[in-house]
Formats: C-alpha cells, sequence, structure tokens
C-alpha cells in the first residue's frame, strides 16, 4: 500500500514535467525568424522614438543595461530610461544581426551590433555617428511572443 501510494505521488509530481516536456520544442529557424522580427519592430521604434512600440517588445521582468549607467530593472524603470532617451537624442540606426541562438524552448538570445547616427534634441549640433554591439537575451512568453528579458549594450565608436 505504502508503495503504490509513493508511486501515485511521484506520478502526480512528475506528469506536469512529461507534459511540459513532451510540447515540441520550436524549430531552430522560427526562433531566428521571431527573433528577428522583434529586432526589426525594435529598429523601427527606436528611429520612430516610439515609446509604446519599444515597451511592447520587452518581457514583464525587463532588464535594461546601457552603457554607463545603472541597471533599469523592471517595466516602469525601462520606460522611463526610454523616455530619457527620446527626449534627449533622434536615433537613426540599422541593426545587423550576427547571431541567434536558441538556449531553450522558451530562451534565446541575439547577438547585434547597430550604426547610425545620434542627433540631440537641445541643441543645434549636427548628429553624431552612432555605434553599438548588443545581447539580447529574449524570453517567449505565454501569448508565444518573444520579448526582450535582457538588453546590454556598449559603444563601438572610438573614444572621444
Amino acid at each position: 500500500m505504502r508503495t503504490s501510494f509513493l508511486a501515485l505521488t511521484l506520478g502526480a509530481l512528475l506528469l506536469p514535467a512529461l507534459a511540459l516536456a513532451a510540447q515540441p520544442a520550436p524549430e531552430k529557424e522560427d526562433v531566428k525568424e521571431a527573433v528577428t522580427a522583434q529586432l526589426n519592430h525594435y529598429q523601427a521604434a527606436l528611429n520612430a522614438s516610439d515609446l509604446d512600440q519599444v515597451m511592447a517588445l520587452y518581457a514583464q521582468d525587463a532588464v535594461f543595461m546601457p552603457q554607463n549607467s545603472l541597471p533599469a530593472v523592471g517595466r516602469d524603470a525601462v520606460r522611463q530610461a526610454y523616455q530619457q532617451v527620446f527626449a534627449a537624442i533622434k536615433l537613426n540606426i540599422r541593426f545587423t544581426i550576427d547571431e541567434i541562438r536558441p538556449l531553450s524552448r522558451d530562451w534565446a538570445f541575439a547577438r547585434t551590433r547597430s550604426n547610425g547616427t545620434a542627433t540631440p534634441l537641445a541643441s543645434a549640433q549636427p548628429g553624431g555617428a552612432e555605434g553599438n554591439q548588443e545581447i539580447f537575451l529574449l524570453h517567449r512568453e505565454a501569448d508565444g511572443k518573444w520579448r526582450f528579458a535582457r538588453y546590454i549594450f556598449s559603444s563601438t565608436n572610438a573614444p572621444r
């Protein structure tokens, strides 16, 4: 009787894990296509200074880690960080995707580079060269969309 109870208990505990494992993993090319689409949406949102479109690409527990700044942790902090960016500069950039790799069924990363210009809004100064290297850690959320869970970048421009 005790053995049967133990077997039933273990079976009940393992059943959700087995059901999850039985779900098909997304195909590598499907992941690359979905992540590429998100990065293209991000590029368009940055160039349009569209805060709502940027935020639609971020996960609920997002962390944004820009160079020379403390991390913005959580959606409210990420939103505030982008508000400051869009109030200070107008971006015109293009991403080059160097690598997209699935890490598991619901996690992937992308390694990119971006180049273009950043034009200050508070002065009549011309736009300057903008160049960065980036790592995006993406999470596939319950609605099936890949969103940025973590994003970090550093400049590739020569120091001034």
